[in-house]
């Protein structure tokens, strides 16, 4: 469980106890007070689950809502070849796996090399603690990261070995797939609001 996680316990257990102290100054009947502390203990989880799960919520919402016409598929695997539909934010944002371990990816070509935040690197199995520290430049000024390697990386039917990825709490919960995973590819462009990924070309002996 990460720092963010363990505060966010505490914060809800903190919550909870101020519910059931209020209801016991106003001595309700000891069955209404653990029902209503179950109550607000399932909203707070279902909350919880929503927030922590919100983009694979958002990749699933945006699949049933290209099956029906409402919106267009953001990502889709034509072969090998990879297209991403533009997002409203303005950026490229992938479907992938670190280890095997889905993530929702920002595809920045102004990354020299990719990111991801402490959480996912637990997630995936990297270990980063003993990683060598180095400073990256982000929006938001320099932050110290540390150097470790992703075993295996894929965007869809595309994907890399042993790929360098800087690790960092500053982070927060936005992971990057930089320029050291694009430059492995055959060509990346954009044509119009579409992001095309294209593989290797593999030979056969």
């Amino acid at each position: 469980m990460s720092e963010t996680q363990i505060l966010q316990l505490v914060s809800l257990v903190g919550f909870l106890v101020l519910v059931l102290g209020s209801l016991s100054i106003r001595r309700l009947r000891l069955g209404f007070i653990v029902k209503t502390v179950i109550g607000w203990a399932a909203i707070a989880g279902l909350i919880y689950l929503v927030v922590i799960n919100r983009h694979t919520i958002a990749d699933h919402l945006n699949t049933i809502g290209s099956k029906i016409g409402v919106s267009e598929a953001p990502q889709v695997a034509e072969g090998e070849t990879i297209r991403i539909q533009l997002s409203p934010d303005g950026h490229f944002w992938a479907r992938a796996t670190i280890n095997g371990v889905e993530r929702r990816m920002l595809i920045d070509s102004g990354a020299t090399v990719s990111a991801i935040s402490e959480e996912t690197a637990q997630a995936a199995g990297i270990d980063f603690t003993r990683g060598m520290p180095v400073s990256v430049s982000t929006a938001n000024g320099t932050v110290e990261a540390r150097r470790a390697r992703a075993q295996r990386v894929e965007v869809g039917p595309l994907g890399t070995d042993d790929l360098t990825v800087f690790v960092a709490s500053n982070f927060g919960d936005l992971d990057v797939l930089g320029m050291n995973f694009l430059s492995r590819l055959k060509s990346w462009r954009v044509e119009g609001n579409v992001l095309i990924l294209e593989p290797q070309t593999r030979t056969t002996t």
